[in-house]
């Protein structure tokens, strides 16, 4: 079988987005493995992920990033592993991002397998052994495509050929579950299995396959889940569950697809591959939300002992940043933090990882929230305040500490800090 082209690179290593989105420049340097994006609603998040894909694939998945107001020279820089940085200016007669100064310009894109998970439900998958050019592509926004992009029913369902409604895009999670199930000498049904197995919530309960059923006023088998009360369909599970259900099918469908492309391509199958996914908390469960990313940076191994997967994660979720801190390394991985400065300007900072060991700590340090109810860190604020007083009023004292009782637990941590400070001024608690 025949080489499919330059497999030296894959990752992206560098984004710099200059007057376009939240902020005049973002710069984003990705490490070669795990990277976390963390950060308030609306900071950008989703934004760079947007952006990434773009530059790995010269293609939008949505609407093209468009200049900022009082932009000049809207630009976005990025570069590849193992390839030269290129940078894309925004040509406002056109309305498009171009590679240098002719609308024909082209440039490489990544020698690997993305798959995209957006926090509405859609996937996008891009696969350079569908290519017919396997690896140049031009930049105008209006090519034609080569990304394909699933909503969240046509991941379920299934997708047609704009052109040739006879001829499937995706044949669907419901119908390929069965298919392989049916066949798994066939097709990945067992990787299928252990993929899902690696993502469930509960590893003594597992996400098992049952048998398809038929439901009344539909045609189809329908795949089943064996859960510990009962066999459920799975067109009736839970949010969480469809959205794991999706993510699993998503990464062995396009795997199974890129290995069956290149082998009718005479090509050797790709030994990279990237996984974006926005909100990965989206859904779940909190115990879920512990496990899912560990999980989902080994499942890869699922697919081939020769891949090598760089992953791109938004979260705002305390829970999920604490789940890396045991698979968390120096040299592989990073985590990057959007905030407003004290102008009111973004900025995009690679921040020191630290092992805090608890996820409350997660949340007051990095999030800068409070563990507590958002009343009851305000009576412990005004308690706080009250300890600084040069005489506090002995009847203070005694409202706050009632006010205490009333919102904080009995083992709270401030407890032992404000009973003797309470006591010194004839105050039980």
């Amino acid at each position: 079988m025949a080489a499919s082209g330059d497999q030296s690179g894959g990752a992206l290593t560098y984004l710099e987005l200059e007057d376009v989105g939240p902020a005049p420049r973002l710069q984003f340097e990705p490490s070669k493995r795990i990277n976390l994006i963390t950060g308030d609603n609306g900071l950008g998040k989703t934004f760079i992920l947007e952006c990434s894909w773009w530059a790995l694939t010269g293609q939008w998945v949505g609407l093209p990033a468009y200049p900022r107001a009082d932009a000049e020279r809207p630009r976005i820089t990025f570069q590849m592993e193992g390839s030269r940085k290129i940078s894309s200016q925004y040509d406002f007669s056109s309305q498009s991002w171009l590679t240098g100064p002719s609308k024909k310009a082209s440039r490489p894109t990544i020698p690997g397998l993305l798959l995209y998970a957006r926090v509405d439900g859609s996937f996008a998958v891009w696969d350079p052994a569908k290519r017919a050019l396997p690896f140049v592509k031009s930049i105008l926004v209006d090519t034609p495509a080569d990304a394909q992009v699933f909503s969240q029913e046509e991941v379920w369902e299934g997708k047609r050929d704009e052109a040739n409604r006879s001829k499937p895009v995706i044949n669907g999670l419901i119908h390929d579950w069965v298919t392989w199930q049916y066949n798994p000498q066939r097709f990945p049904f067992e990787t299928f299995k252990r993929v899902l197995s690696a993502l469930s919530e509960n590893q003594d309960l597992p996400l098992k396959p049952g048998e398809p059923v038929r439901l009344p006023f539909d045609t189809r088998e329908i795949p089943t889940l064996e859960m510990p009360y009962g066999t459920v369909p799975i067109v009736h599970a839970a949010a969480g569950m469809r959205r794991i259900l999706s993510l699993a099918y998503l990464i062995v469908w396009a795997w199974h697809e890129h290995k069956t492309q290149s082998e009718l391509a005479r090509q050797e199958p790709q030994h990279h591959m990237m996984i974006l996914v926005d909100e990965i908390e989206s859904h779940l469960h909190p115990r879920w939300q512990q496990l899912i990313l560990p999980a989902l940076a080994e499942v890869y191994r699922e697919l081939s002992a020769d891949l090598d997967v760089q992953y791109l994660i938004a979260t705002h979720s305390p829970i999920v940043m604490a789940s890396v801190e045991p698979i968390y390394q120096e040299e592989t991985d990073k985590l990057f933090q959007l905030d407003l400065t004290h102008n009111n300007r973004v900025e995009l900072k690679e921040q020191e990882f630290v092992r805090y060991g608890g996820v409350d700590i997660w949340l007051n340090d990095v999030f800068k929230v409070g563990s507590r109810n958002l009343e009851a860190e305000k009576m412990i604020e005004q308690a706080k305040q009250l300890q600084l007083a040069e005489q506090p009023d002995p009847k203070q004292v005694q409202e706050v500490s009632d006010q205490l009782r009333k919102m904080l637990g009995a083992n709270d941590e401030f407890w032992p800090r404000w009973t003797y400070f309470a006591s010194q001024h004839g105050v039980e608690t």
